[in-house]
């Protein structure tokens, strides 16, 4: 490049870095988030070309997340588990050197299992880039290319200086012995990860100037771009997939007289909580995670349920988690976000108090969000529950259903009883006018939820002790049959 060609990208650079920052400050007011991921070669210069770009922006308003490969502990969890936990709230930014899509080809080359993984794993990438996309994040993805001699030319250099030696790694000398096969999965990656809401931005990195030019160019007018538009996708995407589902009854339906005896209940609870206790070993020994979701109306029973249940589990292995309305943190993230945090590792036991599932009950009454979300959340939440099941978690959805005059009933024994008028607000009573606008959203939401891979189990429960036991006995014939499969 001619001296007076460098001048003028210089000047470019320098105008392209001060709309940069002052983008940023607008994406804080437009509470816009923004990912940018790094892919690319080894020492194709991802680390110095991040370093500058970070060097015009406030640092309160993003983040740099080194992702390198992930550690024993965070293998336990589902393969996106620690990028979710680094997504970026609205109105901030978050750069990823090295990201998920990386990750998928590096393990496809390395990984034996890599035909099923890999396609897995791609589905996955693919719903997740969709749904940031459609709640309004800004994805923009850039690879680094560079060719084999030149990338072992820069290894080269990097191994002659003590203070940088340590930056070249055995496994990066194999990848650039065995460049072909990696370059040919990168190239299988960039091409089914193309898509128009988040297309790859492929960067020759032997000019380290000229790179960061057009990667200051690309992020500069993407955002001014996405700016000016409405960024919440309205729509249903054509790439949703369909789900299988189960039948299920709609509420009035549902026979709320089935009950038990006192002597029969805690002779058949004193057993099935025993043969759970031995069950609950058992997954931890074969690291086959538990996920299991309370939903219902209001006083229907689902702490005492929980109780029961969780009275049965090792207090180092599992967490119940309650679910009430997000603060302003949570609120800044994707809706998901916040259950994404609480997932168990492999082996362990995670119990919701209230799910995700507020998003088309809660959220979708009480207008928190616009129909288009909600109704978009359906098939959302059956992607974030397939993915689950994928990693191996067994998945169950309990819906506590109570009629009216029992809710009445209990409320005023609440109202009533000084130890228990904690249990009662004045939000369950605004709740209790709104029954008949929140069932048939409960009725629209088992019958689009409940998957094969996750079930809705609707739980009669105007007798407690029933819905306890039955609540137990299925968890217990979840576990065998998940047991008997592995086996």
């Amino acid at each position: 490049m001619e001296k007076s060609e460098k001048k003028s990208m210089k000047r470019s650079i320098k105008e392209l870095e001060s709309r940069f920052a002052m983008l940023q400050q607008q994406l804080k007011t437009a509470k816009v988030p923004v990912i940018i991921t790094f892919d690319g070669w080894g020492a194709s210069g991802k680390g110095t070309l991040i370093g500058k770009m970070i060097l015009n922006l406030d640092p309160r308003g993003f983040e740099v997340c080194a992702m390198d490969e992930a550690e024993a502990a965070e293998k336990r969890y589902p393969f996106l588990y620690r990028y979710w936990l680094k997504l970026p709230a609205k109105g901030e930014i978050t750069i990823f050197d090295r990201s998920w899509n990386q990750e998928i080809s590096v393990f496809r080359v390395d990984c034996e299992k890599k035909h099923k993984c890999f396609k897995e794993q791609l589905e996955s990438v693919l719903r997740f880039e969709r749904q940031l996309c459609d709640d309004g994040a800004v994805l923009l993805k850039f690879f680094l290319n560079i060719s084999k001699k030149e990338q072992a030319k820069r290894f080269e250099k990097l191994l002659a200086d003590k203070t940088t030696a340590w930056r070249v790694t055995d496994l990066d000398i194999y990848r650039n012995e065995h460049y072909d096969e990696y370059a040919k999965a990168f190239d299988e990656m960039i091409e089914k990860t193309e898509t128009d809401h988040a297309p790859w931005h492929l960067i020759d990195a032997c000019d380290k100037d000229e790179a960061y030019y057009k990667i200051l160019e690309c992020c500069v007018e993407t955002i001014e771009e996405k700016m000016k538009e409405n960024l919440q996708h309205d729509g249903i995407r054509a790439d949703q997939m369909k789900m299988p589902l189960l039948s299920m009854p709609l509420l009035q339906d549902v026979d709320l007289s089935l009950t038990i005896d006192d002597e029969t209940y805690k002779e058949e609870l004193k057993k099935a909580q025993k043969k759970l206790r031995v069950l609950s070993n058992e997954l931890y020994l074969k690291k086959i995670p538990l996920i299991l979701c309370y939903e219902g109306w209001d006083a229907a029973g689902k702490g005492g349920n929980i109780k029961r249940l969780a009275a049965c589990f090792d207090p180092r292995g599992y967490n119940v988690n309650p679910t009430s309305a997000p603060n302003a943190y949570e609120a800044s993230h994707h809706y998901l976000w916040r259950f994404w945090r609480h997932l168990p590792k492999s082996g362990h036991i995670a119990v919701f108090d209230r799910t995700w599932y507020g998003r088309v009950m809660v959220e979708r009454i009480e207008g928190f969000c616009n129909e288009q979300q909600w109704r978009r959340a359906y098939n959302e939440i059956n992607e974030f529950e397939q993915d689950l099941s994928h990693w191996g978690a067994i998945i169950l959805k309990f819906w506590l259903q109570i009629d009216k005059d029992e809710q009445l009933k209990r409320f005023e024994e609440r109202q009533n009883t000084p130890e228990k008028q904690w249990k009662i607000t004045d939000e369950d009573w605004r709740n209790r006018e709104k029954w008949d606008q929140y069932e048939p959203a409960v009725n629209e939401m088992l019958r689009l939820t409940s998957t094969t891979f996750a079930p809705w189990m609707i739980i009669e429960s105007n007798s407690k002790e029933y819905a306890r036991l039955k609540t137990i006995h299925l968890v217990i014939e979840a576990i065998e049959n998940r047991l008997n499969q592995k086996e």
